[in-house]
């Protein structure tokens, strides 16, 4: 009874605060409405409205993030100095004499600073024209789309100055990977991998998310090829992926593509005198090539942008970076061992990466210098086999561009340790054989060869344009086993 006494009160109560409230029950509250992304909005601060912790991480690539971490690829130190290339590897800058590299070749970055290099670099680095963008800003896309041919063969400066002041210097942004909508993964690029993509014959209707999650990066970080007219103006970008397929891009069908194009010779090699095609940062085409993590199922995303928790909530880490730089925690999903271990690993495979590449390197360098004296002789009015000739200038561009492509791609041999292995392998025997063969003309036209030819890189590091960059202070001659420096006599830089 007095349990029905006290819910009488209560109901009592209930209805006269109904009655105070004019008899109506009260609202629902208003549900949260998220900000919504227009359509081609490029300003990743927009899509921070939505994402706050996604565009944080996102700011983050502009941090010189755990200097130190990893052996080769270091970027740049806490105090903005950048590593060059050419004075690690000095046989690069006689190998890439004549073209912008060989003026500068500095270590990348990050994502932050893509556009930013291209400022601030020598300009016969963005010789090509506007097409250098077609990666390094979120406005490429649609410039392409409306600028058609302009695009392409309009200086850089030019096509730069077509992107919004504000964004003039915006490296990879969201627009580039998400759907505005949902933030589902997209392809941005249709110009260049969506292209690429039928020429595989893949079916994009059956593309998995595991899969998108390497493909948004395959946009960019891949080696590509720029179509130049007959004034050498370009006219078009595209992967050299004809006859390949998913899984199984070799670099042998890549060299066949571009050694059977003329359009895409786009330099002219100092030492040797002939034009040539390149490779640039062929990290899809290696990684998935029957590599160990690309048979496991594993994508680009599960490595350099992992999931990690902040406050309350898991999001893939947008900072984007080696596992070496951020303690192997990417790779303990999987991988039970301790962080140390796995970075020793890390840096065994790229040891013996160097070690090979240089060998490689400098092998086509002494087929590069034996060209240039035959040359030499024939301008002197000596006969040169030319059966041997041939020969050797065939195995020297199946050199060249082998070491080339493993010296481009930026995990030092670790996205596919083996291909890796094997890429060097043959380029350094093809160097050898190039090297046999122009050793036989030589002599046969009475040219006496020295066991260790003389490359003169001291020449070539001073050649590099404006800047005329020596040897970096701190900078060591990479040569992790001291091979090299014994084939050829010399003592690295300590």
């Amino acid at each position: 009874m007095r349990n029905g006494y006290v819910w009488s009160l209560v109901l009592i109560a209930c209805s006269g605060l109904f009655l105070l409230s004019g008899c109506q029950a009260p609202q629902k509250a208003e549900p949260v409405r998220p900000v919504k992304i227009a359509d081609g909005e490029v300003d990743p601060a927009e899509w921070g409205k939505v994402y706050p912790v996604n565009y944080d991480m996102w700011k983050q690539t502009a941090d010189p993030t755990a200097v130190g971490k990893s052996k080769y690829k270091r970027g740049f130190d806490a105090d903005g100095i950048t590593y060059d290339k050419l004075s690690e590897f000095p046989y690069m800058a006689l190998l890439f004499n004549g073209w912008g590299f060989g003026v500068e070749y500095n270590e990348p970055r990050g994502h932050a600073y893509m556009l930013k290099d291209q400022v601030i670099i020598d300009s016969s680095r963005v010789g090509a024209g506007g097409v250098c963008l077609t990666c390094k800003t979120p406005y490429a896309p649609a410039l392409e789309k409306e600028k058609g041919l302009v695009y392409y063969s309009s200086s850089w400066a030019e096509v730069r100055a077509m992107i919004p002041e504000k964004h003039q210097e915006l490296g990879v942004a969201c627009i580039d990977c998400h759907d505005n909508k949902d933030m589902t993964l997209k392809l941005s690029r249709e110009f260049t991998l969506g292209k690429a993509l039928a020429e595989l014959k893949v079916d994009r209707s059956k593309v998995t998310h595991q899969e998108m999650r390497s493909l948004v990066c395959a946009q960019c970080h891949v080696t590509y090829n720029i179509n130049k007219d007959e004034n050498k103006k370009s006219v078009g970008v595209y992967f050299p992926w004809q006859g390949s397929s998913w899984g199984n891009i070799p670099v042998e069908n890549i060299i066949k593509q571009i050694r059977g194009d003329e359009t895409v010779r786009e330099w002219t090699q100092k030492v040797t005198g002939y034009r040539m095609p390149f490779m640039r940062h062929a990290e899809f085409e290696l990684f998935s090539f029957n590599s160990v993590h690309w048979q496991a199922g594993v994508s680009c995303v599960d490595c350099h942008m992992p999931y990690t928790k902040v406050g309350a909530v898991k999001v893939s880490d947008h900072r984007v970076m080696s596992p070496l730089k951020n303690d192997m925690k990417a790779c303990q999903q999987c991988h039970t061992e301790t962080p140390e271990w796995l970075r020793n690993q890390v840096f065994a495979i790229q040891d013996r990466t160097i070690s090979m590449m240089i060998r490689s390197g400098y092998a086509t360098a002494t087929a590069a210098k034996l060209i240039e004296k035959a040359h030499q002789l024939r301008e002197a009015g000596k006969e040169i086999d030319n059966g041997l000739y041939e020969q050797a200038k065939d195995f020297y561009m199946e050199a060249f561009l082998r070491t080339l492509y493993i010296g481009g791609e930026n995990s030092t041999g670790f996205h596919n340790p083996t291909e890796a292995m094997r890429i060097l392998g043959d380029s350094t025997a093809f160097a050898m054989k190039a090297e046999a063969l122009l050793r036989q003309a030589l002599t046969k036209a009475g040219e006496n060869v020295p066991m260790v030819v003389d490359l003169e890189l001291d020449n070539y590091l001073n050649e590099r344009g404006k800047k005329k960059l020596m040897t970096q202070p701190g900078v060591e001659i990479a040569d992790p086993f001291g091979v090299e420096a014994k084939l050829r006599q010399v003592q690295p830089a300590k």
